[in-house]
């Protein structure tokens, strides 16, 4: 049988830290889907349009990974999938709570999903996607923590803002 693991995220944007846990994923997986969540309560700043192709560019030379989209409960969007695995990072111990209840709940919901916790290389320990964003606005190099395309992304996106405000 074939082991489908889901990576769901925001992806608000896709960090190096997130290509780190996919390329982790993808060799323990033999398919690994990137679920953009399209939660507009999240309050994005890209839509999930964007986001998908972000991400999208970011792992199309990566086999055995795609990108889809969801709105609805993730343990719905995994049993779509006939997927059994979803995939999260742990960053440093503060993450570990609210990831632990994310796995109670999402096992409560569905005993079927199991979640496995993956933690990035130490260089991408303290990257997030809303510490990108705090830099970037203040027009900071990020092009360490995301790909060249989304460091031209966000600029932009800051730059159009900026403008119109």
């Amino acid at each position: 049988m074939k082991k489908i693991a889901i990576y769901p995220g925001t992806f608000d944007p896709l960090t190096n830290g997130h290509l780190d846990l996919v390329a982790r994923a993808e060799q323990i997986f033999d398919e690994v889907i990137i679920a953009v969540s399209d939660n507009p309560r999240k309050n994005p700043l890209f839509t999930a349009s964007e986001r998908m192709d972000m991400v999208d560019k970011a792992v199309k030379d990566i086999p055995h990974v795609h990108v889809e989209s969801f709105d609805d409960l993730l343990v719905n969007f995994v049993a779509r999938k006939k997927a059994k695995f979803v995939i999260r990072g742990l960053r440093a111990v503060s993450d570990f709570e609210y990831e632990f209840q994310l796995a109670s709940a999402n096992r409560r919901l569905d005993s079927n999903v199991e979640t496995i916790f993956l933690t990035p290389q130490e260089s991408n320990y303290f990257i997030s996607s809303s510490l990108v964003r705090e830099i970037s606005y203040y027009g900071g190099d990020i092009s360490s923590f995301v790909p060249k395309h989304i460091e031209t992304k966000l600029a932009e996106k800051y730059a159009d803002i900026k403008q119109k405000s």
